[in-house]
């Protein structure tokens, strides 16, 4: 590896690779097509972004206006984005420049840098086939093309137009594909588009993280809601997922009526607004994302200690990914799943599917296990954030003009702009380009439905814990938890004569969170 690349990631704390950086990176760096499998959290980003900025600083060719000399494709616009971040002290060292191209966004600026002439292009399918369409780009002169989380592009439908990319560039490119699963749709592409690869996997894909902890946390329909509040109202930050955007956005706004300061996550959002409450996540200015499972690829936040499955995914592969959130990089993590009676042969079947052996306790609001997941003081501020889930929905075509028009008020109802179509069904929303999905739904921030977000009323935290077992009210924020109002601490108590049912032999007693 040339030592320019060596001290930046020196600079980033990164000096020993992981075991998919390890195997893959001999093969990759000698220009070979590469195949390389390994679960979330494992490092796949730096295995593909190190030999491709070195292989193109070593090439020396010359850029040309709207002819990227690499291609990286991702299934959503955040995993670009997160992708980027890590490229951008890689690629300055080397004097290489890269853009991002996805829907929800205006392509002009997009146009404009491809006329300009970049090296390196990161893009979801849907809105570089509308580029590539209108004569603005033109992948012929690609050296390097890299799939990233490519079962994941097979699960939203997008490999049509995946191969459809992938005829534009030479054959006698080097290409690479790495993914946490290698499945059938996986393999088509594999077969069609890369040369003799070899092919690396670093782990079992079913394999779970060795210091994540898993629960299953048996509750009453009633006893949903509290035990979401009682776990994330702890200090640190947690990831709760949700099946439906609807059901994401009702449980954000409820966490923040309660004092839990929540951002969600989305399909439904505007590209601004999901970016911004990414932010405002990363900052810690909120504590919880509450998100669908847009958020389960590839997404990478610092020190989240606790992921929720407020409602249990629907396959094995989901529990997985989303599980992933937390316990990266080889940090410790506790992983919860909510179940109800209707639930528990679902469940039952799902852990067993994913090669999990969680430890199952039938849980109330106060139970003493939820101090032992989550421990701490519980904080709750008054209007928790209120800015959460403001913004409209990118439902128009491309999101040219998302967020144009100003925000309606509470209350008004739908919000204005073309089309008042039914929103598209629940799930993980690509980057807003074609409408590619294997389910015939439009693709996130394709011409469509959807209602304007509207500002957050924020009640106040009085009132909403009435819960026993909380006690101590006017005192500050704890836990690194930043306050925007008036804020409660409460402390969480066992019941007298209480236990837990069971505890996993991998509790987070004393863990930092």
């Amino acid at each position: 590896m040339p030592a320019t690349l060596t001290s930046v990631l020196k600079d980033l704390g990164i000096t020993v690779p992981t075991p998919i950086q390890a195997v893959t990176l001999p093969d990759s760096m000698a220009g070979r097509d590469v195949l390389g499998r390994g679960r979330t959290g494992s490092g796949k980003t730096y295995a593909f972004l190190l030999p491709l900025v070195a292989r193109l600083a070593a090439s020396r060719t010359a850029r040309a206006p709207r002819r990227p000399r690499a291609l990286i494709l991702a299934p959503t616009r955040e995993l670009v984005t997160q992708i980027e971040a890590a490229l951008a002290p890689l690629a300055k060292t080397a004097g290489l420049t890269s853009m991002t191209i996805f829907g929800g966004v205006g392509q002009n600026p997009q146009v404009s840098a491809l006329r300009r002439g970049v090296d390196i292009a990161l893009a979801c399918p849907g809105r570089l086939e509308d580029l590539m369409g209108q004569g603005h780009v033109d992948l012929g002169a690609v050296e390097i093309t890299i799939l990233d989380e490519a079962d994941h592009m097979a699960d939203l439908g997008f490999l049509p137009g995946v191969r459809r990319i992938m005829d534009a560039t030479p054959k006698q490119g080097q290409r690479m594909l790495f993914s946490a699963t290698l499945d059938a749709g996986v393999n088509v592409i594999v077969k069609r588009f890369l040369t003799n690869p070899v092919t690396h996997e670093a782990d079992s894909a079913q394999s779970p993280i060795s210091t994540m902890a898993h629960h299953v946390l048996h509750v009453t329909s009633d006893a949903r809601i509290p035990v979401l509040l009682d776990l994330t109202a702890a200090p640190g930050r947690s990831v709760v997922f949700t099946r439906t955007k609807h059901g994401a956005k009702k449980l954000a706004k409820q966490l923040n009526a309660a004092g839990v300061k929540t951002v969600d996550l989305h399909g439904n959002l505007s590209q601004n607004a999901r970016t911004r409450n990414m932010e405002l996540f990363h900052s810690g200015a909120a504590t919880t994302l509450v998100a669908t499972d847009i958020a389960a690829r590839g997404i990478h936040v610092d020190d989240v200690a606790l992921v929720i499955h407020a409602d249990p995914p629907t396959e094995h592969k989901a529990y997985l990914h989303r599980s992933g959130r937390t316990a990266r990089a080889g940090a410790d993590g506790t992983v919860v799943t909510l179940m109800t009676d209707d639930q528990v042969s679902d469940v039952r079947d799902l852990t067993r599917k994913a090669g999990i052996r969680p430890t199952t306790t039938r849980v109330h609001a106060t139970h003493p296990l939820l101090h032992e997941l989550a421990p701490g003081e519980r904080v709750f501020t008054a209007g928790g954030l209120v800015q959460a889930s403001e913004g409209p929905s990118d439902t128009r075509r491309g999101g040219e003009r998302a967020g144009a028009r100003p925000a309606r008020t509470p209350g008004q109802g739908q919000g204005q702009g073309r089309g008042r179509r039914k929103p598209a069904p629940s799930g993980a929303q690509p980057d807003g380009g074609r409408p590619v999905r294997r389910d015939g739904a439009p693709a996130d921030g394709h011409r469509g439905g959807g209602r304007s977000g509207a500002g957050r009323s924020g009640g106040p935290a009085s009132g909403a814990r009435t819960s026993g077992g909380r006690s101590g009210a006017g005192r500050t924020g704890s836990g690194g938890r930043p306050t925007t109002g008036s804020t409660t601490v409460y402390s969480s108590t066992s019941g007298s004569g209480s236990s837990a049912a069971a505890f996993s032999s991998r509790t987070s007693g004393g863990r930092s969170r």
